[in-house]
């Protein structure tokens, strides 16, 4: 890999959020880095795709039309322990965050998020942190 690669070159990175500028702002930062991302403007469709073709990665938003990022949290749990979730939400809320790691988040982080710093964090999850 040379340095003109993207992180997450070959990479299918899920992303779920209702706010049409956070969802293409953060498919942007992810497709510079090299993903194929795939988006989800609802919980319902986010399940959908999970289950239709499971990405590498997922960034879900907890508040959701359809279906609550703590409900498609639940799904995605039952079908794979493996695939790196993190939750972005602008609830600060200790109680939804404790929940949260109870169904099996791999990072709850609290809007806003710098897009470097969920580069990041992706990053470390998915074994793809340049050293």
């Amino acid at each position: 890999m040379t340095d003109h690669d993207g992180r997450f070159v070959g990479r299918r990175i899920l992303v779920v959020d209702d706010d049409p500028d956070i969802l293409e702002s953060t498919s942007v930062v992810l497709r510079s880095e090299g993903a194929d991302v795939v988006e989800a403007e609802d919980g319902n469709t986010a399940v959908s795709i999970f289950t239709a073709q499971p990405p590498d990665a997922v960034v879900l938003d907890m508040m959701l039309p359809g279906r609550s990022g703590f409900l498609v949290l639940e799904k995605i749990r039952q079908t794979s322990e493996s695939v790196p979730v993190v939750m972005v939400t602008a609830n600060q809320g200790h109680r939804h965050q404790e929940f949260a790691q109870g169904l099996g988040v791999s990072e709850y982080l609290v809007k806003p998020v710098s897009l470097a710093r969920l580069v990041e964090v992706l990053s470390v999850l998915m074994g793809s942190a340049k050293p």
